[in-house]
């Protein structure tokens, strides 16, 4: 317990506890050694909220309480999630590339009529605004960042072009080309750590390519298990990704996993489809919805991945393939495609805080 000073030694007795009747002084945390601290007889009580004849009006996200009067632990935890509509986009168009949540988001590049574009325009929770274009103009491109660090990478521009852009919350500069020019593909990560796999490659064949980006150069690393295109994508960064539908010469609805070094299959969508997008900060927590599949139906269904396995949720409002979709699982943003013509419409997807009662098996 390390010296003992102060007279300490007095006021330890033969069972080895304290009598601090004349006690002074105190014993550094350090020497008091974690599996010596037993026999508590008391705790610091319940904050008086905790404790309450009724539920609190305004609660905090996580919080937990006792209701004396209805008997019944409850907490405020994350329900279940929905689409709601949002601002119409001024462009109207399909497979452009994406980034941002409900309140901040940045569309780019994308099919409209009467060919590929170069506009950009930013969300701010309500309207979009046209703002600087790509010094490219291309479609079915792969993304990156946030809408203020963006990255625009690939796609199809009559071949498929190895172009990146930079976009600085400004203006859009090209940067480090990808080592295998591509459309169609799955990407997603940060400015600086950025990873991009499958899709349509010149020859034209349907890849498992995988590239991922460090802030300075594109490596080639482990392909996917079964190469595709026009799937769906979501990650965190070069570490973590997950690939899912797409086209592999006929739709899927295969999984795979990236964990920064190799891909795993992991469980299927339940839909087979190809054309679909996804939201997701994380490899285990993601939405993949939208979508479509032969004699071209084109799905507004909505499924979320916790993980380990898919559950269908609350659809979409408008059904559309070849869209754009970023965001978190919680937090996601679909807008664009077409169904079967061009549309701008924009939907939110929330999860909101609600009360419910903790039981007891």
């Amino acid at each position: 317990m390390g010296t003992i000073t102060r007279s300490f030694a007095n006021n330890i007795t033969s069972g080895g506890t304290f009598d601090a009747t004349d006690l002074t002084g105190t014993i550094p945390s350090s020497n008091i050694a974690d599996a010596s601290v037993t026999n508590i007889t008391a705790v610091p009580s319940l904050t008086a909220t905790s404790i309450v004849a009724s539920d609190p009006p305004s609660p905090d996200a996580g919080q937990i309480w006792y209701n004396t009067t209805d008997k019944v632990l409850r907490a405020y935890v994350l329900g279940a999630g929905s689409w709601a509509s949002g601002g119409n986009l001024n462009t109207a168009r399909q497979s452009a590339g994406q980034v941002g949540g409900t309140s901040d988001g940045l569309l780019f590049s994308g099919s409209a009529a009467p060919g590929y574009v170069g506009s950009t325009e930013e969300y701010n929770g309500s309207a979009w605004t046209e703002v600087n274009d790509l010094n490219t103009a291309r479609a079915y491109v792969g993304q990156a960042g946030t809408p203020t660090q963006a990255k625009c990478i690939s796609g199809y521009d009559i071949p498929n072009t190895a172009k990146v852009e930079d976009w600085n919350g400004t203006s859009w500069s090209e940067t480090t080309d990808v080592n295998s020019a591509r459309q169609s593909m799955g990407s997603n990560g940060t400015y600086t750590s950025a990873i991009m796999y499958g899709g349509y490659d010149y020859a034209p064949t349907v890849t498992g390519k995988t590239e991922t980006w460090n802030g300075s150069a594109w490596t080639e690393v482990n392909d996917l298990n079964a190469g595709r295109y026009l799937l769906g994508g979501v990650g965190a960064d070069s570490t973590s990704a997950l690939a899912f539908g797409g086209d592999t010469g006929g739709r899927v609805n295969s999984t795979e996993e990236w964990n920064g070094t190799s891909w795993t299959e992991v469980n299927n969508l339940n839909q087979v489809k190809s054309n679909l997008k996804g939201a997701g900060a994380t490899n285990t927590s993601a939405l993949a919805f939208g979508g479509n599949n032969p004699p071209d139906t084109i799905f507004n269904t909505t499924e979320e991945w916790n993980g380990t396995s898919w559950t269908e949720v609350n659809d979409m409002s408008t059904a559309r393939r070849n869209h754009a979709g970023s965001g978190t699982a919680n937090n996601a943003l679909a807008t664009s495609g077409e169904n079967p013509s061009l549309t701008a419409a924009t939907e939110e997807w929330a999860v909101a805080n609600v009360t419910t009662d903790l039981g007891v098996s």
